[in-house]
């Protein structure tokens, strides 16, 4: 196995297929957004970073793949609602993935590193995006481990 599109691809679709049935957001992309959205909560799902783990075979690396959800809404409402509708949003999709943390169990992945044995846990840090119009965003890391995915060989 490897890394390649169609893998990718399947992993991403899971992943938003959780934001959507969470009914938290209007949009959902499969990418780091570079014209904002306007209105409602939207989130963007993109690859942060590919890493070989120590628990691989004596053949084969697993990896781990880290995947970065923002989960963001313009910050020129009402603060207070802003943070109780973000942090319910972060909260559908915490609970999501660690309801699922194989990701339906069909995509070579292990596991949704939850407690981070592979050096990430599952987490989210809050923060402001200036994007023509201010934004409160959350960033979760959804750390995912993905059995066999490079062949070592000599």
């Amino acid at each position: 196995m490897s890394l390649d599109k169609s893998t990718i691809r399947s992993i991403l679709a899971v992943v938003e297929s959780h934001a959507l049935a969470s009914g938290q957001f209007v949009r959902v992309n499969k990418h780091e957004v570079a014209n904002p959205p306007t209105l409602g909560i939207s989130a963007e799902i993109w690859v942060q970073r590919i890493m070989a783990i120590p628990a691989s075979g004596l053949a084969s690396s697993s990896g781990l793949l880290v995947l970065n959800i923002r989960p963001r809404m313009p910050a020129t409402f009402n603060s207070d609602a802003v943070e109780e509708e973000l942090l319910a949003a972060v909260d559908a999709l915490m609970s999501a993935y660690s309801g699922d943390f194989e990701l339906g169990g069909s995509l070579n992945v292990r596991s949704v590193d939850l407690l981070g044995s592979n050096g990430v846990r599952l987490a989210a840090a809050a923060g402001y995006l200036n994007q023509e119009t201010l934004y409160r965003v959350y960033t979760i890391d959804l750390p995912i481990v993905v059995n066999d995915l490079w062949t070592q060989s000599a």
